[in-house]
C-alpha cells in the first residue's frame, strides 16, 4: 500500500463503488463515476505532459469539477494547487509565474483574466475551462467535459509517497507561499483519524483498507461533508473535502459566489449532511442568526443528520457555540491550525459546553518557545510562538529563505512556526493571543487585534470588526475598532466601551470606533488588515474588492 491520496481513493472506489463520492446542485456522481472521470483527466494531462510533478492550477468556485481535478492531477502525479479567486490579473499573474504552472483548470467565466495574463506566462500551456453557466469560452481552451470525453481512463500509477502537496496561503502575511508537504504525511492522517473516530484499527495494506471502508459504511460511519466554505483555502479542501473522502465518505458542494447562510441550513436538510465545514464567527455569527430567525418564524431548519462542525482558521466564539448548541445536538471541532500545520483544538458539544473563546487543548507535539526558544513555563503568564512539532510541511515552495525561519530544529525535533502567539495554561492548554505581524503596540503594551476583536463582538450591537493600529505620537499606535453593526442596532459608544473594559484590560479597549456598512474580510473569513487601516485613515474603500 502507498500512502498517497490518489491510491486511498482508489481504493474506495473498489471498496463502495456506489456509495456518493461528489455532488454539487447540477450532478451527483458515486465513487465508481468520480475515479473513471479523475482517470480520463488524468490521461489528458499525461497526454499534454504534465506527469510527475508538473503543476496543475486549479481556478474556480465550488464545485464538483474542483475536486476531479485535484484527484485526476493526483492520478497522473502531477501537483495541483489552489487559486484564489478574488485575485486580481498582477496576483493571479504572480501566483502562477511563482508556482510554475503548466496547466489550468478554470471557471469559463474566469476566463478574461486569464486573457489577459497568458501572455506573461510561458509556461502555461494547457488550458482546460470548467462550464459555469457564464456563457464564456475562451478560445484556445479545451472544454473540460470535452476533454474527459476524449480521453481513456489513464492506468492506476505507481503513486510515490514522496510526491508533493501544495497548498498557497492566502497571502495575509504577505506575498502568497506554497507550503508543500508529502502525499504519504496528509493520506495517512486522514484515514488515521476515520478508522480512529470508528473505533477501528488502523490498516497496514491495501486489503485492510477496502474492508475499512466498507465497514465504515455498514456502521453508517462515512460522513456526507458540506463544504461551506471556499475549497480554493485549507479549510474547506482538506477539512470539508479530502478528509471526508479519505473515509470513505461524499463532500457535497455549492457555488458559494455569495454567502447565503439560509442556503446553508437548506443543503443540510436536503442533502442530509452529517459533516460541515465552516470558518469560524465570520460564517457562525450569520449562520446563527438564520436559525434564530427560522425558529422564531415557526419554520426551524431540519438539522437532525447533522453530527459535527468543523472550524478553522478564524476565532469562534464562545457565545456562538452555545447558540449553535442550542439548535444542533452536534459535536463542535473548533481547530487551531494554519496551512503549516494544526497546534491544537476545543471540542464541544451539549455535554461539554463551550470554555472561553480562544482556548485550545495542545497536541502531543505542540509547544510555546519564547524568542531565545526556550519553551514557555505553564501558568507563567508569558506570551511565545506556538510551534507544531507533528507531521510538519517540507518548506516552502523556491523559498528556502522563509522555510528556514518557518520550519525549524530546536532540541533535535523539527517545528513550524506558522506565526501564532499564546500563553500556556497551568493546566497546559493554548491561550491563542494572535498573528505577530498584527501585534499593536501601544504605550510600550503589546495587544493582540483578535482579543480586542472578540470583546468587540461579544456585544450585540456588533455584527463584526477588525481591529489596528495607527499612529500615535504619544503612544506610538493607538486602537481603532473599525465595525459594522447587527441590523437595526444604534451605536452607544460609551455603553459599548464599558462593556469591552469588563472583558480586557483598559489599555486593549479602541481609543477611537469607526462605523462602516460591511467589515471586509476574504472569502475564507479571514480578516483583511489592509482595508480596515485604509478605512480607519478615512479612506473611502468598499466592503467588497
Amino acid at each position: 500500500m502507498k500512502w498517497h491520496l490518489a491510491a486511498v481513493w482508489d481504493a474506495v472506489a473498489d471498496a463502495v463503488p456506489d456509495a456518493p463520492a461528489v455532488a454539487d446542485e447540477r450532478v451527483r456522481r458515486r465513487w465508481r463515476d468520480y475515479e473513471d472521470r479523475a482517470a480520463r483527466l488524468a490521461g489528458a494531462l499525461v497526454a499534454a505532459g504534465h506527469g510527475p510533478g508538473g503543476k496543475i492550477a486549479v481556478y474556480s468556485y465550488n464545485c464538483s469539477e474542483f475536486l476531479e481535478a485535484y484527484y485526476g492531477a493526483f492520478k497522473a502525479r502531477a501537483t495541483p494547487f489552489n487559486v484564489n479567486y478574488r485575485y486580481t490579473e498582477g496576483e493571479l499573474a504572480y501566483l502562477l509565474a511563482n508556482a510554475d504552472a503548466e496547466a489550468l483548470v478554470f471557471a469559463a467565466q474566469f476566463g478574461p483574466r486569464v486573457e489577459a495574463i497568458r501572455a506573461q506566462l510561458p509556461m502555461l500551456r494547457t488550458l482546460i475551462e470548467i462550464e459555469d453557466g457564464s456563457g464564456r469560452h475562451l478560445e484556445g481552451a479545451s472544454r473540460f467535459e470535452e476533454v474527459i470525453a476524449a480521453h481513456a481512463p489513464l492506468t492506476r500509477q505507481d503513486y510515490a509517497e514522496d510526491d508533493i502537496f501544495i497548498v498557497y496561503t492566502g497571502g495575509t502575511t504577505g506575498m502568497p507561499k506554497g507550503v508543500m508537504s508529502h502525499q504519504a504525511d496528509r493520506a495517512l492522517a486522514g484515514v488515521t483519524q476515520a478508522f480512529n473516530s470508528a473505533k477501528l484499527p488502523r490498516p497496514q495494506g491495501r486489503e485492510e483498507l477496502i474492508e475499512g471502508f466498507r465497514r465504515l459504511h455498514a456502521m453508517g460511519a462515512a460522513p456526507v461533508s458540506y463544504v461551506a466554505c471556499p475549497l480554493m483555502h485549507g479549510t474547506g479542501l482538506t477539512g470539508g473535502a479530502h478528509n471526508p473522502q479519505l473515509a470513505a465518505g461524499c463532500a457535497v458542494t455549492r457555488r458559494n459566489e455569495h454567502f447565503d447562510p439560509d442556503a446553508i441550513w437548506r443543503t443540510v436538510g436536503a442533502e442530509r449532511i452529517t459533516h460541515m465545514a465552516i470558518v469560524g464567527d465570520t460564517f457562525a455569527r450569520p449562520m446563527l442568526a438564520a436559525l434564530d430567525a427560522a425558529e422564531a418564524a415557526g419554520r426551524p431548519y431540519d438539522l437532525g443528520s447533522l453530527r459535527s462542525i468543523f472550524s478553522a482558521g478564524v476565532m469562534f466564539s464562545h457565545e456562538t457555540k452555545a447558540g449553535l448548541l442550542r439548535h444542533a445536538d452536534v459535536t463542535i471541532n473548533d481547530v487551531i491550525a494554519a496551512t503549516e500545520g494544526s497546534m491544537g483544538v476545543s471540542i464541544v458539544s451539549r455535554a461539554n459546553p463551550p470554555g472561553p473563546t480562544a482556548v485550545f487543548a495542545r497536541h502531543p507535539l505542540t509547544k510555546v518557545f519564547d524568542e531565545n526558544d526556550q519553551e514557555i513555563e505553564p501558568g507563567s503568564d508569558r506570551i511565545g510562538l506556538i510551534a507544531n512539532g507533528g507531521a510538519a510541511p517540507q518548506g516552502y515552495y523556491k523559498d528556502p529563505e522563509k522555510s528556514a525561519r518557518t520550519f525549524r530544529v530546536i532540541g533535535g525535533h523539527r517545528y513550524s512556526f506558522p506565526g501564532d502567539y499564546a500563553k500556556v495554561a497551568a493546566d497546559g492548554s493554548l491561550i491563542l493571543m494572535g498573528r505577530g505581524s498584527n501585534c499593536i503596540n501601544t504605550g510600550g503594551e503589546k495587544v493582540f487585534p483578535e482579543e480586542v476583536e472578540e470583546a468587540l463582538k461579544a456585544h450585540p450591537d456588533v455584527e463584526d470588526c477588525l481591529v489596528v493600529g495607527e499612529p500615535d505620537e504619544r503612544f506610538g499606535q493607538r486602537i481603532t475598532a473599525v465595525l459594522s453593526l447587527a441590523p437595526g442596532r444604534a451605536l452607544d459608544e460609551a455603553e459599548l466601551m464599558a462593556f469591552v473594559r469588563s472583558r480586557i484590560a483598559g489599555y486593549k479597549a479602541p481609543r477611537r470606533l469607526v462605523v462602516v456598512d460591511k467589515v471586509r474580510r476574504a472569502a475564507n473569513g479571514k480578516a483583511d488588515y489592509p482595508w480596515a487601516q485604509r478605512a480607519a485613515a478615512g479612506t473611502r474603500v468598499a466592503a467588497t474588492p
